[in-house]
C-alpha cells in the first residue's frame, strides 16, 4: 500500500512501527502528528511513537498532503466531498475538515483546509471466522454488522466476502459505494475478495435494482447504510429474496430494529469477539463456537 502522498517525514516515522496496527493518522495544521495504533491514539515521532514532546512530528500544510493524494486533481474529488471526505488509491479514505464552498446545496470545492483523517485499510483474512463459523456456517444470513468508527467493519465484510465465495453456488455482488471494501484500481487489481461481482462508485438506490437485473446475485454486501434511500435500497433487494451483508456506524438497538435485516452483529473491540443478535435483539449466539467454518480454519 502507498503513502507517497505523505510527507517523507512521516512515512520515515511509519516505517518504525508494524504496519499492520497503523489504522489512521490525524493531520492538523501546526499541531502534533497522531497516530492510530494498537487501538490507541498516539504521538508520531522521528522513530515511531513519542513520547517526548521535543521528539514529535508537525504537520505543515495538510493541502498540501490533499493535493498528492488527488495528483494535483482535487477538483475531480468534489462528488466525493460533499460526504466530508474522498477515498483514494488503495481504498485509503481521507476526510477533511476546513472551508466548504457551496452553490445551491452543493459542495464546488473545499479552501482553508485545517486537517486531515487518513484512515488506512487492512485485509486480515481470518477475521470474520467467528461470525462464519456461528452466523453462516448453513449459508448467507441477512445481517448488519455495526460500531462505532474504526473497529473494522468494513475489513469484517471483506473477509466475510472471502469466505462465503468459496460455496461456488453462490453468487455475491460487492456492492462498493465508496471504492473502498475492494478498493480496486483501474486495471481492476484491489484486495482479495473470492470470487466475486463488484459493483463501484454508484449509490445504492440507484445501483442495486439494476444490478440484480443484470447480475443475479444470491447475496449483495455493501457498507456504511445511512439515510432513508439506502434503507430503501436494502428492502427492495430483501423483497427480491436477495440476502444482504451490509455495515452501519448507527448502533441504537430502537433505530436499528427498523433496519431490514434477520441479524444484527456488533463489534465491540479490534479483535474482540463479536456480539450477534437476531432481528429483536435478543443473543443468537456469543461465544458458542469456535472459527472454523466448513474446512477452512481462521485465525479470529
Amino acid at each position: 500500500m502507498s503513502l507517497s502522498f505523505l510527507p517523507e517525514e512521516i512515512n520515515r516515522a511509519l516505517a518504525h512501527l508494524n504496519f499492520n496496527f497503523v489504522t489512521e493518522l490525524r493531520l492538523r495544521r501546526g499541531q502534533p502528528v497522531i497516530v492510530g495504533y494498537k487501538g490507541e491514539y498516539e504521538y508520531l515521532g522521528e522513530y515511531g511513537i513519542s513520547s517526548v514532546p521535543s521528539d514529535r512530528i508537525y504537520m505543515g500544510d495538510p493541502a498540501a498532503v490533499l493535493s498528492a493524494a488527488t495528483g494535483g486533481s482535487v477538483y475531480n474529488y468534489t462528488e466525493q466531498m460533499k460526504n466530508g471526505f474522498i477515498t483514494v488509491g488503495h481504498g485509503i479514505r481521507i476526510g477533511i475538515a476546513g472551508e466548504y464552498v457551496t452553490e445551491m446545496g452543493k459542495v464546488n470545492a473545499v479552501k482553508c483546509v485545517t486537517s486531515l483523517n487518513v484512515r488506512i485499510p487492512h485485509d486480515i483474512k481470518g477475521c470474520a471466522g467467528y461470525i462464519c463459523a456461528n452466523l453462516f456456517k448453513n449459508g448467507p444470513q441477512s445481517a448488519l454488522i455495526f460500531s462505532k468508527p474504526g473497529l473494522g467493519k468494513t475489513t469484517m465484510l471483506r473477509d466475510i466476502s472471502r469466505t462465503l465465495s468459496l460455496r461456488k453456488n453462490i453468487n455475491m455482488l460487492v456492492f462498493d459505494e465508496r471504492n473502498e471494501i475492494a478498493a480496486m484500481d483501474s486495471f481492476g487489481e484491489g484486495f482479495d475478495m473470492g470470487t466475486v461481482d463488484v459493483v463501484r462508485c454508484y449509490g445504492k438506490l440507484g445501483a442495486i435494482p439494476s444490478a440484480i437485473r443484470a447480475m443475479k446475485p444470491d447475496v449483495i454486501l455493501t457498507d456504511e447504510l445511512y439515510g432513508e434511500d439506502d434503507i430503501k435500497a436494502v428492502k427492495y433487494a430483501a423483497d427480491c429474496g436477495i440476502c444482504v451483508i451490509a455495515s452501519s456506524h448507527v448502533t441504537d438497538k430502537k433505530i436499528l430494529k427498523n433496519f431490514p435485516f434477520d441479524y444484527f452483529i456488533k463489534l465491540t473491540s479490534i479483535g474482540g469477539i463479536p456480539e450477534i443478535y437476531d432481528k429483536n435483539f435478543i443473543a443468537y449466539c456469543n461465544g458458542c463456537a469456535d472459527d472454523t467454518f466448513g474446512s477452512v480454519s481462521f485465525c479470529g
